[in-house]
């Protein structure tokens, strides 16, 4: 299989992650907080471990790390905690215009509910942010809670989050950034004070399994917990725990999962997350490449002046996105199609309802993946 669906979950992944994995389950298969017995105590040190690299990758030794099981849950588990806990009269919520519903979802409940106004943070027609607009908007309807993806999901579009919240936090907002599209391969500096929370996916751009994603946030944020469980800890305590990441972390972790998000992160890091960015930069050129050379390939959303994640979406002349799949996956080219789950995205983009066809890279993408997706789109040329 060609696979040009990494923005999903990167494939393949390094063979260290399948490797760790293995070892884990075969040598240290114990649960973390649960006993003080040599297997539990070897699942903890991998677990701690896997928040120090993660500490290290993203440049914040001054936040904690907590693990869910997936991205979404850790944004459930940020914006229901702060919409639940601090704001106490109806806040003003901006997102940017390309959001996943891992965030318009939890918000359009809230705002059912009349309890958040939600505004759209302003861009221009080339898809910048227009920094003045955004400005009037702030001084007009201060922002209580900003909450925006680093990198689109839909077109990969990197957005200048350092900068949107230093504006934010000049009004006291609590920032939350979504980095599933970017954690690992985009270096950025975690550790800001403008970002409250970061929240990461272990399975696309860390190269790890499924299963296993989190979030940073700064230590002394007082998030209102919105699970409840055992821990492991003060367990006479009929309270979730104060203490950071057990207030967060309840029931028994993924812990197989953060064993191969361990070796991934090594990996990254031996490899160079600035070698990483340049080699996937790469291998985006050369996808735009073959998909401008065909007439009837349209690409949305690209401007070369700015910068992008390995994503690139595109329509075909004549046929539908879910139908251009269809064709895809017949010949073997893994590529997703439709809303890819932000239709606000392609609101937006002017895409909506039918979609796009979205091509993604890693750092495995192959020149045979190209060579069969060349021979595709010939093939399409010849009989659609």
């Amino acid at each position: 299989m060609a696979y040009f669906d990494n923005a999903a979950t990167t494939f393949p992944k390094p063979k260290c992650v399948y490797d760790f994995m293995n070892s884990f389950y075969r040598e240290c298969g114990g649960n973390v907080g649960r006993g003080n017995h040599k297997l539990s105590m070897g699942a903890g040190k991998i677990v701690s471990e896997t928040r120090n690299r993660l500490k290290q990758l993203l440049h914040c030794e001054n936040k904690q790390i907590v693990f869910t099981p997936s991205a979404t849950i850790a944004l459930n588990m940020i914006l229901q905690g702060v919409l639940d806990g601090k704001m106490t009269a109806r806040a003003n919520v901006y997102i940017s215009p390309f959001e996943h519903n891992a965030v318009t979802r939890i918000l359009h409940y809230y705002e059912k509910t009349g309890k958040i106004n939600v505004r759209l943070l302003a861009i221009r027609e080339n898809l910048t942010y227009d920094f003045e607009k955004i400005q009037a908007q702030f001084t007009k309807d201060s922002p209580d809670l900003m909450v925006m993806s680093h990198a689109s999901n839909v077109i990969g579009l990197i957005s200048p989050v350092e900068k949107l919240c230093s504006m934010a936090k000049k009004y006291n907002a609590v920032t939350v950034i979504d980095m599933a599209q970017t954690a690992g391969l985009v270096d950025i500096n975690v550790g800001l004070e403008t970002f409250d929370f970061a929240v990461f996916a272990g399975h696309k751009t860390l190269y790890g399994p499924t299963g296993i994603s989190g979030f940073a946030m700064k230590p002394d944020f007082d998030l209102d917990p919105v699970l409840f469980g055992g821990t492991g800890f003060e367990s006479a305590n009929q309270d979730m725990p104060n203490d950071i990441p057990q207030r967060y972390e309840m029931g028994t972790l993924n812990i197989a999962g953060i064993a191969g998000l361990h070796a991934s992160i090594g990996w990254i890091l031996d490899e160079g997350i600035d070698y990483l960015w340049e080699h996937e930069q790469l291998k985006r050129k050369e996808l735009l490449k073959i998909l401008r050379s065909y007439h009837f390939v349209k690409i949305v959303g690209d401007n070369e002046s700015d910068q992008y994640v390995g994503i690139v979406s595109c329509v075909i002349d004549g046929l539908p996105s879910d139908t251009a799949a269809s064709v895809f996956a017949e010949k073997n080219i893994a590529v997703r199609s439709g809303l890819q789950c932000a239709p606000l995205a392609h609101k937006t983009l002017g895409t909506f309802p039918s979609g796009t066809i979205r091509f993604s890279c890693s750092a495995f993408t192959s020149d045979d993946d190209f060579r069969e997706l060349v021979k595709t789109l010939d093939w399409i040329k010849e009989n659609i």
